[in-house]
């Protein structure tokens, strides 16, 4: 009787040495982290002892049993597949509320409005997350387009400028699937807010393309119904486009463009040279944003024929060309310093006369 008791008071002092490691186990951190880091993935259906047994591997539980037991005694929760990063020692309980609530590592990567698709290869390979050569080799295959654009030639325009959580290991193709997807998404808003109907998907190639002229144009929101007016208005009457912008992209796909555009520069031959092609160029000269894709879609109706900068982010806009030559006038005076419009011929003899002199009234 005697040895029973001792017994059991044995096995009771195991079993608590044992909950007190288990417990002990899941509370406090585990593990030297070292100072790039530990990535873990786990893989789609991999069971919660596949987990615990993987962590243990990466030196960041203590006990794969402990692990387990508390997994198996959160019934509602399930371990979410992915790549996991931890940069410093976390508990047990910290690293399954981690996985169970899916935290996998991403990393934002923002396309801004306008951006071309070698600007963002060339953003992507400088900040690690893919080689240029890999994400212009997908960009420029347009499979993913061909149900509502099948003209386009590459996905220029169609990579919604956006901000995008990226997995370490995201590739090329899957980044620009995502990209079109939102393009798709926005187009969806933007044509459901129509007043005059829904864009058809053989129009949307031509619609991008004068979107991506506009976003590039203007920064101001508020002008860039207006621009897509004046663009529309010219194709309209059979005029040139005559945009800055398109030569940009054409020299810059032939690496010429040498940060300001010269004469020469308005006769290069290139189909995008809307100083010399009629119409719109070819396909997109950038990937626009809303705003711009819904002032193509509903362009500001006014005689507007011209447009050139006032210095301070917008325009002068113009329905004649002696109109328009006044504005450029304005526009050199902003540059020098002046304002826009000369001092009248009374304010001009008040300063001619000196402080003292009163002036005609």
């Amino acid at each position: 009787m005697r040895f029973l008791v001792v017994l059991l008071l044995i096995l009771m002092f195991v079993a608590g040495v044992a909950a007190v490691y288990l417990w002990y186990s899941m509370e406090k951190p585990y593990g030297a982290i070292p100072p790039d880091g530990v990535f873990v993935e786990i893989p789609h259906g991999t069971s919660q002892r596949g987990v615990a047994h993987i962590l243990k591997k990466g030196g960041l539980i203590r006990s794969p049993l402990a692990f387990e037991l508390y997994s198996r005694r959160q019934k509602k929760r399930t371990l979410v597949a992915g790549e996991y990063f931890f940069d410093h020692a976390l508990s047990g309980k910290e690293i399954f509320w981690k996985i169970a609530n899916g935290q996998v590592y991403q990393r934002p990567f923002t396309v801004r409005e306008g951006e071309t698709i070698f600007e963002i290869a060339s953003e992507l390979e400088q900040s690690k997350y893919m080689s240029a050569s890999d994400f212009l080799q997908a960009a420029q295959n347009p499979s993913l387009l061909q149900d509502i654009a099948p003209g386009a030639k590459t996905l220029e325009g169609f990579l919604f400028p956006a901000t995008y959580n990226l997995a370490r290991q995201t590739t090329a193709a899957e980044l620009t699937g995502m990209m079109v997807r939102k393009f798709r998404e926005a187009m969806q808003r933007v044509s459901a807010a129509r007043t005059n109907g829904a864009e058809s998907g053989s129009a949307f190639l031509p619609t991008v393309t004068l979107a991506s002229l506009v976003e590039r144009e203007t920064p101001n929101p508020d002008e860039r119904p207006v621009v897509a007016g004046v663009y529309t208005n010219r194709l309209k009457k059979g005029m040139l486009l005559q945009c800055d912008p398109t030569v940009i992209y054409a020299l810059e796909q032939v690496d010429g463009y040498k940060g300001s555009l010269t004469y020469k520069d308005l006769r290069y031959d290139s189909p995008y040279n809307t100083y010399i092609h009629p119409g719109l160029p070819p396909g997109p000269i950038g990937n626009p944003g809303e705003a711009s894709l819904r002032a193509a879609l509903e362009p500001a109706q006014t005689d507007y024929l011209y447009f050139v900068a006032n210095t301070q982010g917008g325009h002068f806009f113009a329905a004649t060309l002696a109109e328009h030559n006044q504005n450029v006038v304005k526009y050199h005076r902003l540059l020098n310093g002046q304002p826009a419009e000369p001092p009248t011929n009374e304010a001009h003899d008040a300063q001619a006369a000196g402080p003292n002199h009163k002036g005609k009234r």
